[in-house]
């Protein structure tokens, strides 16, 4: 139902023009533009949003949007044509600190936006739609959250998974142990040790785990969705001139089709450093919602 209304509303709403030069206050822009240095935060273990290649290099699909963001910005008057890029490492914990903290201006990696976040810090247009699920092993009988029921479940710390699973927990009385692992690997770890008989988190991660572990035929994705998780670039509150930047430039690439080669290219192509093959077509939602192309999401 929450699928039906979040499309529906996407696919009425107008989509805006980007801002002019002229127009843009000063704030993260003329910090930018001063200091000659764009600051954005990347993931280690998050692919294939934002991850590291095998030589340390931040590389993924959320990596590629924030560089078209930079390229844009280099347009921009005053701006200088050789504005450099400094990467800092991010974590599903401490990411929302760094953007408020002014150690990240961008935020490239694989971060949910929802009704809590937005009271901290502000996104841009979505540029995925994925749903909370289970990763457990193959011989596991768990099916849904209702199989957890005093089992050890583990999660990554500050995600989006962790107030979902929580509130799970308690409204179904399901005196499940939560697990917080400091990272996506480290929390696949928990499963792959049997510390853990579950790891709820968003299914792509999942997917993305399971194909690059050891051993994938061990483990499966339930089919249960749990939640609708719109993911998109993450940036300061209160800074709507570089966030209309930063939104005309996904637009862009929207309505002008670069958004799907982007999206082949790391969900239906081989990605490095291992060659893997997500074969993940563009969901329906997401699909939809790139017709009309807007920051707004519902409050869930």
């Amino acid at each position: 139902m929450k699928s039906a209304v979040f499309t529906s509303l996407l696919a009425g709403l107008l989509s805006v023009s980007p801002a002019h030069a002229q127009d843009l206050p000063a704030g993260t822009l003329e910090h930018i533009s001063q200091s000659g240095t764009i600051h954005l935060g990347y993931r280690e273990s998050s692919a294939p949003f934002s991850y590291l290649d095998g030589q340390g290099k931040p590389i993924g699909y959320s990596i590629d949007l924030c560089l078209k963001v930079v390229d844009a910005l280099r347009k921009q008057p005053g701006m200088p044509r050789n504005l450099s890029v400094e990467w800092v490492p991010v974590s599903s914990s401490n990411r929302i600190a760094a953007v408020q903290g002014g150690r990240v201006d961008l935020e490239c990696g694989s971060t949910t936006n929802n009704k809590e976040r937005r009271q901290q810090v502000a996104f841009a247009i979505p540029t995925f739609i994925a749903h909370t699920r289970l990763l457990v092993r193959s011989d596991s009988d768990i099916q849904s959250v209702r199989d957890l029921r005093n089992k050890n479940v583990v999660t990554t710390r500050g995600s989006s998974s962790e107030k979902l699973f929580n509130e799970n927990n308690r409204e179904r009385a399901l005196n499940a142990k939560l697990i917080l692992g400091q990272d996506h690997k480290e929390s696949f770890g928990q499963v792959e040790s049997n510390q853990a008989q579950a790891f709820v988190m968003d299914d792509v991660l999942l997917y993305t785990l399971r194909a690059t572990s050891s051993q994938p035929a061990n483990y499966r994705i339930t089919g249960e969705k749990l939640s609708i998780e719109p993911l998109a670039l993450m940036l300061r509150k209160d800074d709507p001139g570089f966030k209309k930047v930063v939104d005309g430039e996904i637009r862009r690439l929207i309505q002008q089709g670069e958004i799907y080669a982007l999206y082949q290219r790391w969900f239906q192509t081989p990605i490095p450093p291992k060659g893997l093959n997500l074969e993940l077509p563009m969901s329906y939602l997401l699909r939809d919602s790139f017709k009309a192309p807007s920051d707004w999401v519902p409050d869930y």
